[in-house]
């Protein structure tokens, strides 16, 4: 890719242009969907969670971020990258959890699909722009509906099960009367994506180029005992190398870190000597869960910001994040938690963003 400018922490950056054609996303053979809505009309945000498959892990095993990370070798730019890191510290000071990124489940497939207006937040070829299933009673990332009042990334995440696809879109807003949004992801969930994802150099609606539902853990999750998949991390963008991913990212920003830093993609685990320390030093058993889960599938670097961690709320799970496993989870549970008691797992070759032209191809409607 040619140089680019790329705005910094946000949900989905690039530098291509905007292309108000209306195409569709058949991603490694996905099937495509429908472009009507289901026989009401009327989608519903409160779908089935348990023992559907809008249940985690969203993907097949051989997704990278379900494959288990405690054997995986050691990055050889470790030490180096875990000193920069415990050098500066968590965002916020702390290893802390935000609990507000919303996903839906239209469960019955009967949520209308909506056609939307590329913003300036909309990326060519990165970005899909098939109709979007829009839940009735739904709401955005941080919202109480579908209008952006906020300064925030408004993310809008939809799992369609019937259709295997995950729908998500940042900088969605509703507010002027129209559906209006920036760069749309279309996943399909009945096949595990190859490295390099939607192709290396594309975005989504992750800085990174990943599926954001994937990577977050929920409170049923954390009830029954085991995560079993990556977690999503964010971290500040002086610490986040400068236009440089490693596999399963795709994408990476023009942030102000070093070479030292932290790449888009890196994967971190809990240590094997540090583990029985950390759990010990945690408050509750749910706290002991994730942390658990950031020893046997690690953390992964998808989106600049100030909170470390990402779960989704709980108003689709049965399980509560004030209550479950008795105690409740807090968001800063996991605080005693250091970057010194991570190493990075092997990321294999570096790509610059710079050289990386996103190449994702789509379908005419």
């Amino acid at each position: 890719m040619a140089a680019i400018s790329i705005a910094i922490a946000c949900g989905g950056c690039s530098g291509s242009s905007v292309d108000s054609g209306v195409q569709d996303a058949n991603h490694w053979g996905a099937s495509s969907g429908s472009g009507s809505s289901g026989s009401s009309g009327q989608g519903s945000d409160s779908g089935t969670h348990s023992g559907s498959t809008c249940t985690r892990p969203l993907f097949p095993a051989g997704a990278a971020w379900n494959q288990r990370a405690d054997t995986m070798p050691v990055d050889s730019h470790s030490a180096t990258i875990i000193a920069s890191l415990q050098a500066h510290g968590w965002g916020a000071g702390r290893m802390q959890i935000d609990t507000s990124i919303h996903v839906m489940c239209d469960q019955a497939g009967t949520a209308p699909k909506m056609t939307f207006t590329q913003t300036g937040d909309f990326y060519t070829p990165d970005c899909d722009s098939a109709p979007v299933p829009i839940p009735v009673g739904g709401h955005l990332e941080g919202e109480t509906g579908y209008n952006c009042t906020s300064s925030g990334d408004c993310h809008l995440i939809v799992i369609e099960p019937k259709e295997h696809r995950i729908y998500e879109q940042w900088r969605v807003d509703f507010t002027s009367g129209s559906y209006q949004g920036g760069c749309l992801a279309i996943w399909d969930t009945s096949v595990a994506p190859p490295p390099s994802g939607r192709g290396d150099g594309c975005t989504s609606a992750d800085a990174g180029g990943f599926p954001m539902a994937a990577l977050l853990f929920d409170a049923d999750e954390v009830a029954a005992g085991h995560v079993d998949h990556a977690i999503r991390l964010i971290l500040p963008n002086d610490i986040i190398t400068k236009n440089t991913f490693v596999h399963p990212a795709t994408h990476a920003t023009n942030s102000s870190g070093t070479a030292s830093a932290v790449p888009y993609g890196a994967r971190l685990r809990i240590r094997a000597d540090r583990i029985a320390p950390v759990l010990a030093g945690l408050p509750n058993g749910a706290a002991r869960v994730v942390a658990q889960a950031m020893r046997d599938y690690g953390i992964i670097l998808s989106d600049g910001g100030s909170i470390a961690l990402t779960s989704e709320d709980d108003e689709r799970t049965t399980a509560k994040w004030s209550t479950v496993m008795g105690t409740g989870l807090g968001t800063r549970d996991l605080q005693t938690i250091m970057p010194s008691d991570f190493e990075m797992v092997d990321g294999g070759m570096r790509y610059n963003l710079s050289t990386s032209r996103c190449m994702h191809v789509l379908l005419t409607m």
